[in-house]
């Protein structure tokens, strides 16, 4: 049986399972501004476990394309106290999605019990901020450049390789520094410096990055890729194409699935566990 430990929790990955996307940012793409406040945002981590999310993700800094980077300072003003106040409710395991060790460590500190790293740990700091936490997660996703210019014009020779290779060097890296392999968790990043095509390439062989022995993130929900496929469908308009890439993933090794839509992509999982 595959798990992992979060914090104080284990999370059983046997089968597929949904993390739940709680985003404090005013600019992220789907729903950015909806939960700024301690309130809304424990009310609607709840409402996710209610609805099936195994795990909750909260992020404090957008990473669309074309995002303004804050602070540190403005990322801890926004995150932290919607961090503690979750951590006291949550039945649930809360992930951290952030690229600063500062933030890391204060997350750690007050109970998160994962990392989730658009960067991979490749911040100054970042692995030392994390290394002797023992019991906490760390999900390593590849990205191409930086979010503020990642879809200027990425390019690949093999797509699926190169992500491969990247995050099996960032795992091997982060091993060597003293972090045990049972921590880490890979995300193959879609929409982070890749083209539909890539993302395309990258969903059809899912399987290749499930089978290297580490657990699976796969974060599809309501992207760009989604309404590209969908005939430019607008960010509310996105949700039966989401839940089908998720059920994709799924089928191909995918072990989380981190989603807005959770009740909707927890149904269909059901399903995928069914067959599986």
């Amino acid at each position: 049986m595959m798990e992992i430990t979060c914090g104080k929790f284990f999370l059983d990955l046997s089968s597929p399972v949904v993390m739940g996307i709680l985003n404090l940012t005013p600019d992220s793409f789907s729903d950015g501004g909806r939960f700024n406040d301690c309130d809304s945002a424990v009310r609607h981590a709840l409402a996710m476990v209610n609805a099936g999310a195994a795990i909750i993700d909260i992020g404090g800094e957008s990473t669309r394309p074309g995002a303004q980077a804050v602070t540190v300072q403005q990322e801890l003003d926004r995150v932290m106290p919607v961090v503690e106040a979750v951590v006291a409710e949550l039945p649930v395991p809360l992930s951290v999605d952030t690229s600063k060790p500062a933030v890391m460590r204060a997350a750690i500190t007050a109970g998160a019990g994962m990392i989730n790293d658009v960067m991979a740990l490749r911040a100054k700091g970042a692995i030392e901020a994390v290394r002797d936490a023992g019991d906490v997660a760390l999900c390593l996703m590849h990205m191409q450049g930086e979010p503020r210019t990642m879809q200027t014009n990425p390019q690949y020779g093999d797509v699926v390789s190169e992500v491969r290779d990247f995050l099996l060097d960032r795992a091997s890296v982060c091993e060597k520094a003293g972090i045990a392999s049972s921590r880490i968790l890979l995300d193959p990043g879609f929409g982070f410096g890749k083209t539909l095509e890539h993302n395309l390439v990258l969903l059809k062989n899912i399987g290749q990055l499930a089978g290297e022995g580490y657990p699976l993130l796969v974060g599809i929900s309501r992207k760009s890729m989604i309404g590209q496929l969908l005939g430019d469908a607008p960010v509310d308009r996105r949700l039966h194409g989401s839940v089908s890439a998720a059920v994709i993933a799924a089928m191909q090794g995918a072990n989380i699935l981190r989603v807005h839509d959770v009740r909707e992509t927890v149904d269909a999982l059901k399903i995928v566990e069914a067959l599986l």
